[in-house]
């Protein structure tokens, strides 16, 4: 072989490897902003796949990429992901699809109806495509009024709902410690507004501050 194939060769040897690595750091990119977003979901109910939009030729390359949400930023969707390679930060554009369960109407609600547990049911789906506010659980819901007409089966929304405060901070509430095999009841003052399922703090008449849960029938619930 003459001198020019041998470079020929070399040269193609080097470029062969310098893409074989960046073949090798793209893929590892591509699973560590898998993982990332992964860990953002850490119930095994949540499913998560993400595309990155970015041409893998403009992908940072370094074995310990930097990667951050930007402030504020929305969990699912087009999201602009922060990668720092080296000292060097570039933004990844990405989409990020995720499929759980979120809470929608079992039946048709009238405007200014007051929901139950009854009224809500949990359903599987992409929560990326829901509308903004969509609730993730009943929780929220629950005693809640409806602001507007709500069919049956539309998903539910923070803005389609005003929670009604069953308990109002500084009345008298009712705690129920429940332990294993025994409940203790005593009184306190609420500190707090808070509607049900909602945390509340209560002073008790010994000073003390405890934290519990507001029950349908507006005691607070403290498990021991």
């Amino acid at each position: 072989m003459n001198r020019n194939g041998v470079i020929t060769c070399a040269l193609g040897g080097l470029l062969l490897s310098q893409a074989a690595t960046h073949q090798a750091m793209a893929a590892d990119l591509s699973v560590q902003v898998n993982q990332f977003f992964q860990q953002q979901y850490p119930d095994k109910e949540s499913q998560v796949k993400v595309v990155i939009k970015t041409p893998q030729n403009q992908w940072p390359q370094c074995d310990m990429p930097e990667i951050t949400l930007p402030a504020n930023a929305r969990p699912w969707g087009n999201i602009s992901l922060s990668v720092r390679c080296d000292g060097v930060r570039r933004f990844i554009q990405t989409q990020v699809q995720v499929s759980g369960h979120y809470a929608v109407a079992a039946r048709q609600l009238a405007a200014g109806e007051k929901m139950t547990l009854q009224d809500i049911k949990m359903k599987q789906g992409r929560l990326d495509t829901l509308p903004p506010g969509a609730l993730l659980e009943p929780n929220f819901a629950q005693g809640a009024v409806s602001l507007r007409q709500i069919n049956a089966g539309q998903p539910l929304t923070r803005n389609m709902l005003r929670r009604l405060w069953i308990i109002k901070a500084g009345q008298d509430v009712q705690v129920l410690a429940l332990g294993e095999g025994f409940n203790v009841n005593s009184n306190g003052k609420a500190m707090n507004n808070a509607a049900i399922q909602d945390n509340v703090r209560v002073r008790m008449a010994s000073g003390q501050i405890v934290s519990g849960t507001v029950a349908d029938d507006g005691t607070v619930h403290i498990l021991l």
